[in-house]
């Protein structure tokens, strides 16, 4: 492919919908798999709101009808396996698209995988293949308020009318498969299938997909990803995947197909082995981080950061990239990469892509829930960082981008995660914490994190509000205790689906 002429960004925003009572919502979402339930909340005991509501997470259908099927279509999903509930295999999944005649095949496809900044990434690329007049899907998982988010066209989730018309017309073959199978299909299955065939409906150019978990057996895996992108691999569901970067290398590795290229981020020396000797196996090409493209420079500005990044066509100067830490900028650099390997750059040509069309779509790219922020006086900051790793990168980005003289964290977590891990991360950036606990099935107790936060910050530096409302105040207070001009914030982190459930708390779609 050639360099294809840059358009102007004109992507759909999602409406407004008005709140409801928070109680009245979480009461009747108590039942549900915590990946379905939208707990559309409108807070009400919060001092002060956050400014209007970004239009890339969509709010509830304000039609009753499309509602009602929305939900009925979440209710029939929430009956499946949950997606902490796995079986290593992609033979239901490989017979779903065999019953669907492959629309997995109808379009060349990025598939990306890693421990830590995959949906980031995903959407950058998707940003960058916008901008030079590619129609894109985007597969992406979880998702931070609404079950639509997962499933993208042109940059934006698609309709509730769409996602359920696309369920429905899956549905038969989902049942046909489900009677020959041992076990029925998961929900993180049939999501897959749904995305697989809006995409070959639409019809896209170029998927964008992001693994589930793992790469091997991932439901995902039934692509063939003409590229395939490898985040930083750090450990992260290690009673499934493995107990070293290396050993969950060769799991993520299993998305490289014969003939790929390969973009690797900077890796631990363990999973870059496994990774290359991978390559070579299935004789794809590698690019690395590092060594053939790579963060140049990078400097903080109002909003994010101005960035120089080599890419495999050359250098790309004067980026501004509206995501804060260094994280983000090795993110952009692997998206540039991957873009750039896709339109054959570095194998067919090593011309650079149009710098004004790359400044472009990088400056519109959104990632919410990854150091957003989504009120001010004092300033709240909305980060998912639920591992080690994870919570490394925001702390340092914290520090970096924002003058916090007194940073108050809200941690609510999902069970089975190294909590102690992420609140020694935190701890030198943190003056006090307040523990809580989200409304998911999955949530890990007030009372036992607050165990392990009072071992690593003390007894005098942590505070319990299991209500997710009350721990929102009770942090918004401690941070403004110092005056409102002190410098004081709020970051809510620990769990996708805390981070969630506070956005809607505080206004966000």
């Amino acid at each position: 492919m050639s360099d294809l002429p840059p358009h102007d960004d004109d992507r759909p925003t999602a409406p407004a919908d008005p709140t409801a009572a928070f109680e009245d919502i979480v009461g009747a979402e108590t039942d549900r798999d915590p990946d379905l339930a939208v707990i559309e909340a409108g807070s009400r005991t919060l001092r002060a709101q956050a400014g209007p509501p970004q239009g890339d997470i969509p709010a509830r259908p304000t039609d009753p009808e499309v509602d009602k099927a929305l939900r009925e279509v979440e209710t029939e999903l929430a009956g499946r396996w949950g997606e902490t509930k796995l079986e290593p295999s992609v033979r239901r999944i490989a017979a779903l698209m065999d019953v669907l005649g492959e629309p997995q095949r109808a379009y060349p496809s990025i598939h990306i995988t890693g421990t830590n900044g995959k949906t980031s990434t995903a959407r950058m690329i998707e940003a960058l293949l916008a901008a030079f007049d590619l129609r894109t899907g985007r597969y992406t998982s979880p998702h931070v308020q609404s079950i639509t988010e997962r499933i993208s066209l042109d940059g934006a989730p698609i309709a509730a009318e769409r996602f359920v018309e696309t369920y429905q017309d899956i549905k038969p073959y989902v049942e046909m498969v489900d009677a020959r199978e041992e076990y029925r299909l998961s929900f993180f299955e049939v999501l897959t299938g749904m995305a697989y065939a809006a995409f070959a409906d639409a019809p896209v150019d170029v998927a964008v997909v992001e693994v589930g978990m793992g790469g091997s057996w991932d439901a995902t895996n039934v692509l063939d990803g003409s590229v395939a992108v490898l985040t930083p691999i750090d450990l992260d569901h290690t009673d499934r995947l493995g107990s070293t970067p290396g050993e969950i290398a060769t799991e993520k590795s299993g998305i490289i197909k014969p003939g790929a290229t390969v973009v690797m981020a900077q890796q631990p020396v363990d999973a870059a082995q496994v990774i290359l000797k991978k390559a070579v196996e299935v004789d794809a090409t590698v690019a690395r981080e590092g060594l053939e493209f790579g963060v140049v420079a990078r400097r903080v500005a109002v909003g994010g950061q101005l960035l120089t990044l080599r890419g495999l066509g050359g250098e790309y100067e004067e980026v501004f990239l509206p995501l804060h830490g260094e994280h983000q900028a090795h993110n952009a650099s692997v998206a540039l990469a991957a873009v750039e390997a896709f339109f054959g750059i570095g194998s067919q040509h090593a011309r650079p892509l149009d710098i004004d069309t790359i400044r472009k779509a990088f400056a519109s790219v959104t990632s919410p829930g990854r150091l957003e922020v989504v009120r001010r006086s004092p300033t709240v900051v909305l980060d998912a960082a639920h591992n080690p790793a994870g919570a490394r990168a925001a702390a340092a980005a914290i520090s970096e981008a924002f003058d916090f003289s007194n940073l108050v964290g809200v941690v609510g977590a999902s069970d089975g995660k190294d909590m102690r891990g992420l609140l020694e991360a935190f701890e030198p950036i943190f003056a006090e914490v307040v523990i809580t606990q989200n409304t998911s099935h999955r949530a890990m107790s007030a009372d036992d994190l607050a165990a392990i936060a009072v071992e690593v910050f003390g007894d005098e530096r942590v505070q319990v509000e299991p209500r997710l409302p009350d721990a929102l105040e009770a942090a918004i207070t401690l941070a403004e205790e110092e005056g409102e001009f002190s410098g004081g914030g709020v970051l809510v982190t620990g769990s996708v689906i805390t981070v969630g459930e506070a956005r809607l708390l505080l206004g966000r779609g």
